[in-house]
């Protein structure tokens, strides 16, 4: 009766101690060699183990996460295996989610009848118990058994065993949910561990794209800026040893503008030959690509990559082509010499990613050259343009005074040769009575004078002083007309006068091209228009009104009709200009107003009148200037400009 309540205060320290291992331990395995020991205290526990089902895996497969026995060897933790009805015992107790306890013989038995029951040696006494969860769902078994004849287990051995198993089931369930929970934790940390690594990776690449983007903005070229990519690529690869190598499709060349390496101080060749070396082995298949020692000498050995170029005792090797859309601009090549060094895909991926970014900028700075050197072109085009504009200009400007001094030279011969005949009669008038004042004196001193004599000397003088008048009176209009209209087509001052009255004195002034022509000229303007402008400018447009019409709108003898009108229109004066004349086609009119554009080529025509016109009325008169025309249909011009100009 002592040893049985001994025995049973022994079971209830067992009890406490697992609960209280239950809660401190954080390892079942841990917990497990506890409970181990603590049933070693009550009854014959030498042999004892321990099988979970795998909750992450297959349900049907168990690991023996505690193994403790005399005689078989324990299986890895790691190790899985599964569970098939009929083979061992520990199967048929999880399985059945029954207690089992079988002897020797009983193993022996069911060996027989069911062969390869059972995998390990066969026991004396083997016991084994489930370990349920609460909702009765299958955590595992525990077992225990004795190869000793001497020990075996009673029925109160096996009750106590199934009580203690009970509680062995309760505290895993603890230490499973702790155990997964840790894993969760350490899966999650080393989750967030590779995401904060890749957003850390991102940010690198993100930061060494902003820093590329800004070396193109700001860099031309140049060694530093080849430095400044080395720099960039460093940051998110290995690369001590560098090469960037340029393909140049004109001349089908690739050269080497930059090359650091540890073993070789500068690189083998500058400039050589598309086809050759590795750069133009990336170039010819526009992948990047990824070798070890092994793959590189292969590629050697093989001849699949033509002569190599530089030290071929490399470690690791990438290279990436720079590549815009089919565009080749080069390559980046990447090596380490260092076993420790070896580059993986996620750093070929990197440089392949960084080396297009790469052919964008070239792409850029190239495109920002040419565009520089076009806009220097032009510039210089520009600058030839204006000087030769501005050569034009003064030339136009000096055929322009030209043409004004011309035409007033063609005003003054017609002028001086309109003046030759009034003058020519008052001398034949003079010299006429000139040698009849001779004839009457002789007569006179010979005393034949009679008075029909003197009456008819009277008569020749009146008729001559009358000649005289008139055609003096005549050439002293011409003078005076001439006079006013010269003086204003050579000064560019505004003075008062009356439109309708100057119209007159120009008209006068072009008697000497109108003489002997079937134009006649109608003039419907009124007299009360008095103006405050560049009379000359009126004069000239007029003037080339006219000549345009007699040079351009009538042919040689061909009757025609010149109207003139003018009115006022608020503070502004219309001024028609129209002859019924051959007219002009759209194409034609189109170019009236084009310098040194004239039907007349060849005849006289400077091509300046028309233009002379458009600027006068637009320049200096301030004013506007349409003009419409057909063939067979004459010429009309439409005229506006202030009564009033002010300078």
């Amino acid at each position: 009766m002592e040893s049985r309540l001994t025995r049973l205060e022994a079971v209830q320290t067992m009890l406490l101690e697992i609960g209280q291992k239950s809660s401190s331990c954080t390892d079942i395995s841990e917990f497990l060699q506890a409970v181990h020991a603590a049933l070693g205290r009550i009854m014959y526990a030498a042999n004892f183990f321990v099988a979970l089902s795998d909750h992450e895996g297959p349900a049907n497969q168990v690991r023996f996460v505690y193994f403790v026995d005399e005689v078989d060897e324990a299986p890895s933790r790691d190790e899985l295996f599964e569970l098939v009805p009929g083979e061992s015992p520990t199967a048929a107790v999880i399985l059945s989610r029954e207690p089992i306890v079988m002897t020797a013989a009983e193993h022996v038995s069911k060996r027989q009848d069911n062969a390869g029951f059972g995998i390990g040696t066969i026991a004396e006494h083997w016991m084994g118990s489930p370990l349920l969860d609460q909702n009765h769902q299958v955590l595992g078994a525990v077992v225990i058994q004795s190869y000793d004849k001497q020990h075996t287990f009673n029925e109160e051995d096996q009750a106590l065993f199934k009580l203690i198993a009970n509680h062995v089931s309760s505290a895993l369930q603890g230490l499973q949910s702790m155990d997964r929970l840790e894993r969760a934790v350490q899966e999650r940390t080393v989750q967030m561990q590779h995401e904060v690594a890749e957003r850390r990776r991102a940010e690198n690449i993100q930061r060494a794209l902003y820093e590329l983007a800004n070396l193109s903005a700001t860099a031309t070229g140049g060694s530093r800026l080849n430095h400044q990519l080395h720099e960039i690529i460093s940051q998110l690869v290995p690369a001590k040893n560098f090469l960037m190598a340029l393909y140049h499709p004109d001349t089908q060349e690739i050269s080497i503008p930059y090359f650091v390496d540890e073993k070789d101080e500068h690189a083998p060749v500058k400039r050589f030959d598309y086809g050759v070396g590795m750069s133009s082995y990336i170039l010819q298949r526009k992948q990047a690509m990824l070798l070890d020692r092994i793959g590189f000498q292969a590629l050697v050995d093989t001849g699949e990559m033509e002569h190599p170029l530089g030290n071929v005792e490399i470690s690791s090797w990438m290279g990436a082509p720079m590549l815009l859309g089919d565009q080749a601009y080069g390559v980046i090549v990447v090596q380490s010499y260092d076993d420790k060094v070896q580059y993986t895909q996620n750093d070929l991926d990197i440089l392949a990613f960084m080396a297009s970014h790469v052919a964008v900028a070239i792409a850029r700075m190239q495109a920002d050259r040419q565009i520089r050197h076009a806009k220097e072109t032009l510039e210089q085009q520009n600058a030839a343009l204006e000087s030769a504009l501005t050569s034009l200009k003064d030339a136009q400007g000096e055929l322009v005074r030209q043409e004004k001094l011309a035409s007033l030279g063609r005003l003054v011969a017609g002028v001086a040769h309109e003046i030759n005949t009034p003058l020519g009669i008052c001398v034949t008038a003079t010299s006429h009575l000139v040698e009849e004042l001779k004839l009457t004196r002789e007569d006179m001193a010979n005393g034949v004078l009679d008075e029909d004599g003197l009456n008819q000397f009277f008569d020749i003088i009146d008729q001559s002083l009358k000649i005289m008048t008139t055609n003096t009176q005549r050439a002293a209009a011409l003078v005076r007309s001439f006079k006013q209209v010269a003086v204003d087509q050579s000064s560019d001052d505004i003075r008062s006068f009356n439109l309708r009255k100057y119209l007159d004195e120009v008209l006068l002034s072009l008697q000497p091209k109108l003489k002997g022509k079937p134009i006649q000229i109608e003039i419907n303007c009124d007299e009360q228009i008095n103006m405050a402008s560049f009379p000359g400018a009126i004069s000239q447009i007029v003037t080339n009104m006219v000549v345009n019409s007699l040079v351009h709108g009538f042919e040689e003898g061909q009757p025609g009709k010149i109207k003139i009108t003018g009115k006022v229109e608020g503070d502004n004066v219309e001024f028609d200009y129209s002859d019924d004349g051959v007219g002009m086609d759209s194409a034609t009119l189109g170019q009236l107003f084009d310098p040194f554009f004239t039907t007349k080529r060849g005849s006289g025509g400077s091509g300046l009148g028309a233009h002379i016109l458009y600027n006068l009325v637009t320049g200096a008169l301030g004013g506007t200037v349409k003009v419409v025309s057909a063939p067979g249909m004459g010429l009309h011009y439409k005229l506006r400009f202030p009564k009033v100009k002010r300078k």
